[in-house]
């Protein structure tokens, strides 16, 4: 998928509380995943809800690598 036409997601790192902008690929509807903060490295989880009928992302859960989320 072209990463200049994903979008994105608003999200603060659960560790540093850095603000970054995610991008999500809708195409592989919900999923959990990790992500590593751009600012710390650290782990973050992340749940991610697509609406499946218009596939946008519904929303965006983030927690530390130790949370059950």
């Amino acid at each position: 998928m072209d990463e200049h036409r994903l979008p994105t997601w608003p999200i603060a790192c659960p560790y540093c509380d850095s603000r970054f902008d995610l991008l999500v690929d809708v195409s592989q509807g919900s999923h959990e995943t990790w992500e590593d903060c751009p600012r710390c490295c650290a782990p973050i989880h992340l749940k991610i809800e697509i609406v499946s009928v218009s596939e946008e992302i519904g929303s965006v859960i983030v927690g530390s690598d130790n949370d059950v989320i």
